[in-house]
């Protein structure tokens, strides 16, 4: 895995300053410690650090193809770039080493733009052809690699696989943007389609951008899409099959490495699914490794040390206090942008302690999304099932309903039933936007100052959801949900999550559950092989019964469970109402001290659960001051701002 940054002057061909390239590419040397580059010519720049998994003599970037022609500076792999490489010499290409970057050149050469539908890989990357004039930048399917671009005061274009990356050049401006703010505040994370700073995109997964000398940047061109509209006529039997097949050629192609590899283990379905894949493909025994807290219900290791003896793999597991929060500074640093997915901090522990034995590790990450794995979407579709039999009058009463009951947290479960009257008077989209909000609407209103709803316009971070949902290749509510998720929370959250917490510890995570081959083949499911009698996942895990026991396979889902709610009523409790206090929230003016204040002093007392809310707003105070100099005595928002 790696690190790309680079400058292309769309314009004219300006000179390309090779310190500016090396200092955004040095920016991102935890993704790269084996190596770097730096390529110029006029009116381009490409830099690259490298982390050292195919060719480690032969792939040194960024990469000039032997004319001289084509320069690429490439992060991720390409797992058939064997079987394209042969296609590409059937037809006259001769290769100088036996890495995959030359592949992508030799594609590019051969076939242009669609290139990209030859390979099955997790990539971003940039290429420059000189014949051209065009500087050519793309993403995997799936958002598996970021990408980070901008276009400077001057007209240059920037990029890096980081946001870091682009901060490192002097001409980018910083300044938040409010819109991004909201985003984040209901959904957890910053999504591919924005970004903390203003002015900078994400290029989408599934998407490049081609950009021709002496032309103006088009948007970007989307090259894949999944589509859940032509389920298949094929027998359980059948699909089972297939599925088992599917699932062993996405393991198998991401096992080639010229470095140890293992594989993250938690004991639930889909890491095991992987291990034991692994195991039978392996001569050797797989290195494994998992993480445990010292705390009972948050605790999974014994089910991983079940599927370790089960596949005799080399297995490792480290504990992890329930209290660490120790970590806090180093994920605002490694993710640059604010991140409130508390389960990175279980993911950066996991890729620390893989990083002592191997330089690259399987995940099981993906499943739920493909295969409707969360307890969200069985929610959602009995809802939708009940919102389908409601006139519209009797729907319009129960949101009502919902609006007047009493949010009950300490209450149990039959008691809660706020969410549900809401959603059920609410629109298909609109309910499932709100069932993946991290902060619903009315709090988000609640602490939101007159200045910062001014400037939002209007803008609610639901819409993307409610947008997504409406125009979903897709037949049924079930598949609906899951194209939503597949194209935002996915690349927004999980990918992004693992992609910056491995990449911090310099280790390699690749997703076999993600090959595009076995998600296109997920689409084409009847959604009642993906969900079925509550069950997610449903012909997975019957095709997986040869592999993994019953224990196993129909557990109930933990993940890594962070307890910050008990983190803001114990060690963190002054923290809390320190947050309502904060200068760089009052810097801002962003937001509503009292208000912020009173859900502090309420969760703390336990009357009203917000835990959840104040881990975000912890998290985005200390992005917003290390990103823009927010809050500090010595310079204004004003000054960082510059």
């Amino acid at each position: 895995m790696c690190g790309i940054a680079g400058i292309f002057h769309p314009d004219i061909p300006k000179p390309v300053d090779a310190r500016r390239v090396k200092a955004m590419a040095d920016s991102l040397a935890h993704r790269g410690p084996d190596g770097s580059g730096v390529w110029t010519a006029a009116g381009v720049g490409l830099g690259h650090r490298r982390l050292s998994i195919i060719d480690l003599e032969g792939g040194g970037q960024p990469m000039l193809s032997p004319d001289g022609r084509l320069a690429l500076s490439y992060n991720g792999e390409i797992y058939n770039f064997c079987e394209v490489r042969r296609e590409l010499e059937a037809m006259g290409h001769v290769f100088a080493t036996h890495s995959d970057t030359e592949v992508i050149l030799a594609g590019w050469r051969q076939w242009g733009p669609a290139c990209l539908s030859r390979f099955n890989g997790m990539f971003a990357f940039a290429l420059y052809d000189a014949a051209e004039d065009c500087l050519f930048l793309a993403r995997d399917r799936l958002g598996v690699k970021p990408l980070h671009w901008a276009i400077l005061p001057d007209g240059a274009l920037i990029f890096a696989s980081e946001l870091k990356g682009l901060l490192a050049h002097p001409l980018l401006r910083r300044e938040p943007d409010p819109r991004a703010v909201e985003d984040y505040l209901a959904l957890g994370y910053v999504p591919d389609d924005a970004s903390i700073v203003a002015g900078v995109r994400k290029l989408p997964a599934g998407h490049y951008l081609l950009v021709r000398r002496g032309r103006a940047v088009p948007p970007p061109t989307l090259w894949w899409d999944v589509d859940f509209t032509s389920p298949s006529s094929a027998r359980a039997a059948d699909l089972e099959e297939e599925m088992v097949e599917r699932l062993r050629q996405a393991v198998r192609s991401r096992m080639v490495a010229d470095v140890p590899l293992g594989a993250f283990l938690s004991g639930g379905v889909d890491s095991s699914a992987v291990v034991a894949l692994m195991a039978e493909a392996s001569r050797a025994a797989v290195e494994t490794c998992s993480i445990g807290f010292d705390s009972a219900d948050h605790d999974e290791t014994r089910y991983a040390a079940m599927v370790a003896e089960r596949f005799a793999t080399n297995h490792r597991t480290r504990m992890v206090a329930a209290d660490d929060f120790s970590l806090i500074d180093t994920l605002v640093e490694a993710f640059d942008e604010p991140f409130a997915d508390a389960s990175a901090f279980g993911t950066y522990r996991v890729s620390q302690l893989a990083r002592e034995k191997v330089k690259v590790a399987l995940s099981g990450d993906g499943a739920d999304e493909a295969l409707a794995g969360y307890r969200r979407y069985r929610l959602f579709v009995n809802e939708e099932k009940v919102r389908g039999r409601l006139p519209a009058g009797a729907r319009s009463l129960l949101g009502s309903l919902g609006t007047a009951y009493p949010k009950l947290d300490w209450a149990p479960q039959f008691l809660r039933a706020k969410t549900t009257l809401i959603a059920l008077g609410q629109s298909s989209g609109q309910a499932y936007a709100d069932a993946v909000s991290a902060t619903s609407f009315g709090v988000r209103s609640r602490i939101y100052s007159k200045r910062l709803k001014d400037s939002l316009q209007g803008h609610r971070a639901e819409s993307r959801y409610v947008d997504a949902m409406r125009d979903a290749p897709a037949n049924d509510p079930l598949s609906r949900a899951q194209y939503a998720d597949l194209k935002i929370w996915l690349p927004g959250d999980i990918l992004t999550k693992v992609d910056r917490t491995s990449m911090a510890v310099s280790l390699e995570a690749r997703e076999p559950l993600l090959d595009h081959r076995l998600v296109e083949f997920a689409a084409r499911l009847p959604a009642k092989m993906r969900l079925r009698g509550g069950s997610g996942k449903w012909l997975m895990k019957k095709a997986l019964g040869r592999y993994l026991p019953e224990e196993i396979l129909h557990r109930r889902k933990m993940g890594f469970v962070t307890p910050i709610s008990a983190w803001f009523r114990g060690p963190l409790a002054d923290t809390a109402a320190a947050v309502a206090r904060s200068p760089v929230f009052a810097e801002l003016g962003w937001f509503d001290e009292a208000a912020i204040a009173r859900i502090a002093a309420d969760h703390r007392a336990g009357r009203s659960e917000h835990g959840r809310l104040l881990w975000q707003l912890l998290m985005l105070e200390k992005s917003l001051q290390s990103l823009f100099g927010l809050g500090l005595p010595s310079s204004g928002y004003e000054a960082a701002a510059k």
